[in-house]
């Protein structure tokens, strides 16, 4: 019945292709069938990493008296939430107002016109402890839809107003970016140090990280917390110590693998113990960058090499998992194995202590000592088996000792069933992706590590695919599958993300032809998402959106599990001014920034990576252009800048004479030698030919 799914980009998509429910794809054909048939569209999103999404495709879309109902009264359309964003981003506003909650699978349901009526989460197929069944829901919204259509009617505008009034606030959040002659006015850091005091009160005293259970990694807060905490301004320090704690914390607990690296969408428990297993790329290219920024500024050694070893086995999980042909980053890998034909979450990743004394058998006296180092009670899963995590620090014994005998371990697991991996490609995250690979490669080789051999490589093919199949005439397209693009065009997150990527990738390599892709993708954004002074989070919206929310519309600065488009649009345009120096595309960073005053003093766990693009844009930014031909002085100057400036530096090297760059042009060095210039709004202090005075002129500008 569902065979307009089975040639889809998305792998939840696919996944669906089989049920005797008739889906259709989110578009004006299946609205227009509705208008036809005259009944409501049953809209269920989730996606394919996601357990309870297929906890309830098997109880009830793969269940024939179910799919037979849905087929009669309903038009029912699957929505991957990774695909689209937009969708999901609409329809879970809308549930949230209706049920004062959210998360997927969400199921809603619309006019034909796309306004919603009625909406919730997971239904069972039962009734279940005051929750209706699933069936139950369907009849009477059927009964509603035939019988009290005022009611549906006047449900829907209600809802439609609420959405509308939302992004009014969002348009007022954002601010016109229709800038005046002078510019937007002086940027005030003044808001930050008190979010940092706000996020420091919300710190877990005993177990690390923020806030209770659930517990998730908060990784566009890290880069703030890392950047703040490199200044010298207030409460610097404390954002520095909140960040150590929180990343050491995560790197030892069962939300990270301790086997392969990498880490899990969340853990569903205060200590960090027991993690939600699907593992996604967004998460995993932010934690890598982060990883690779704290080897920088971590203030123990212990510290340094745990950083670095993350940063090297996380890159090297993407590169094993995630890697589809042609360089691209696939999205996630499932929550769930598929074993003996039931789908078990997490089943790949959890251990006895009988298997582990099994797996461990040739360790002799050691498997005791292996094992009293695995923190197997926090966490304990209902048959038994654990995540395997330590729950504290390991001293440098102990960590040998686990490095020595986790190939064995890694190996055993491999034998296992593994979890189903979406190898749909999103742009955005594969430039976040690619940013967090040259940021790790960099920190490892600043580093003296062997380990970063090819990650520069990995970086430049997921850019050369990006380029290749999802950018198009101008045009970015949101995601692709098997090596051809498909779908809508990518969002703002898609072309700032993008951007993001190829711009540390110049900043790694020097290789120019990155820095003109980025530059052609920020002016590309800005030409598609700004319309009469005001940022949209799509350059293209379909009328059942517009019906659903409102005809006003604006980007949502908020971040979630990723960074909002608009403050990952600020950030690439104030790294562009940097290298540019436009002062016009300085004034827009500047007026989208506008934000933090508010977002800080009452969310700033929802506004990280637009703090961190302000922090960055306070110090300057700091710009160094190094330009020669004497490699081994080029890289000396680099690495001292890299670690005195901090991670909002902005970096260029020119290891020829001509650019197209223009930080480095004039910026000459004499023949077989090295200069650096450091610079803040195209204006440079005295080239140093020494590191350390490059480090002293660092320490100067921001004493």
């Amino acid at each position: 019945m569902a065979e307009r799914l089975r040639n889809q980009a998305s792998a939840y998509l696919r996944q669906h292709a089989d049920n005797p429910v008739d889906w259709w794809p989110f578009g004006e054909e299946a609205f227009a069938e509705a208008r036809r048939r005259n009944v409501p569209v049953f809209i269920s999103v989730g996606y394919a990493a996601c357990h309870w999404c297929h906890v309830m495709a098997h109880e009830s879309f793969e269940d024939a008296a179910t799919a037979q109902y849905l087929n009669e009264f309903f038009v029912s359309v699957k929505v991957d939430r990774e695909e689209r964003p937009d969708v999901d981003a609409v329809y879970m506003a809308a549930t949230q107002a209706l049920t004062g909650q959210g998360g997927w699978p969400m199921s809603v349901f619309t006019l034909p016109d796309g306004r919603t009526f009625y909406a919730g989460t997971y239904f069972p197929p039962r009734q279940l402890q005051g929750m209706p069944s699933f069936r139950q829901v369907l009849e009477a919204v059927s009964s509603a839809w035939r019988d009290r259509p005022e009611e549906v009617e006047a449900s829907a505008a209600q809802i439609a107003a609420h959405l509308a009034s939302a992004q009014a606030g969002n348009r007022r959040l954002v601010g016109t970016l229709e800038l005046a002659p002078g510019g937007s006015g002086p940027l005030s850091g003044d808001v930050l140090a008190t979010a940092v005091e706000t996020v420091a009160e919300q710190e877990d005293p005993r177990f690390g990280g923020l806030g209770g259970a659930p517990k998730f990694p908060p990784s566009p807060l890290l880069r703030f917390l890392l950047e703040y905490g490199s200044t010298g301004r207030p409460a610097a320090g404390t954002a520095a110590a909140v960040a150590d704690r929180t990343l050491e914390t995560m790197a030892r607990s069962g939300l990270y693998d301790q086997l392969e690296g990498g880490f899990a969408r969340y853990t569903v428990d205060r200590a960090w113990a027991v993690p939600h297993f699907e593992k996604m790329l967004y998460d995993n290219a932010q934690l890598l960058r982060l990883y690779a920024h704290w080897s920088r500024s971590a203030p123990t050694g212990d510290q340094r090499n745990l950083a670095l070893q993350v940063s090297t086995d996380t890159a090297a999980w993407l590169a094993k998992r995630l890697r589809v042909d042609g360089g691209g980053f696939a999205s996630s890998l499932d929550a769930d194995t598929l074993v003996d034909g039931q789908r078990r979450e997490g089943a790949t990743y959890v251990w006895t202590s009988d298997e582990l004394r099994s797996v461990l058998a040739g360790a002799g006296p050691d498997t005791d000592a292996i094992l009293a180092l695995l923190d197997l009670d926090t966490g304990r899963m209902e048959d038994g088996a654990s995540t395997l995590h330590f729950g504290r620090s390991l001293a440098p014994e102990e960590d040998q000792l686990w490095q020595r005998y986790r190939p064995d371990l890694l190996a055993a697991r491999d034998r296992r069933p593994q979890p189903d991996r979406d190898d749909k490609v999103v742009a955005g995250w594969n430039g976040l992706a690619i940013a967090g690979l040259a940021d790790a490669a960099v920190a490892l080789a600043d580093a003296g590590s062997v380990q970063d051999a090819g990650l520069l490589d990995l970086a430049r093919e997921a850019a050369g695919y990006l380029l290749r199949v999802h950018y198009r005439d101008g045009i970015l397209a949101r995601v692709s599958h098997n090596g051809r693009a498909s779908g809508i065009e990518g969002l703002l997150e898609d072309y700032a993300g993008t951007a993001e990527g190829l711009f540390a990738l110049f900043a790694a390599t020097g290789e120019e032809e990155w820095y003109l892709a980025a530059e052609e993708l920020v002016l590309a954004a800005e030409q598609r998402f700004i319309s009469e002074g005001t940022l949209q989070d799509t350059a293209v919206r379909t009328d059942q959106l517009a019906a659903a929310q409102g005809s006003l519309s604006a980007a949502d600065p908020m971040d979630g599990p990723t960074p909002s488009g608009a403050a990952l649009f600020a950030g690439v345009l104030v790294t562009y001014a940097a290298y540019s120096g436009s002062s016009r595309h300085r004034a827009l960073a500047e007026a989208l920034l506008s934000h933090v005053q508010l977002v800080a003093a009452r969310a700033p766990r929802a506004g990280g990576w637009a703090m961190s693009v302000l922090t960055q844009a306070l110090e300057g930014p700091l710009e160094l252009a190094v330009t020669g031909n004497d490699p081994v002085l080029v890289e000396q100057l680099l690495r001292a800048g890299r670690s005195a400036g901090g991670p909002g530096v902005v970096v260029a090297r020119r290891p020829g004479t001509q650019t197209q760059v223009p930080l480095l042009r004039g910026r000459t060095a004499p023949d077989g030698g090295a200069l650096a210039y450091l610079c803040r709004g195209m204006v440079c202090s005295r080239p140093a030919a020494d590191p350390q005075e490059l480090v002293e002129q660092f320490r100067g500008l921001r004493s």
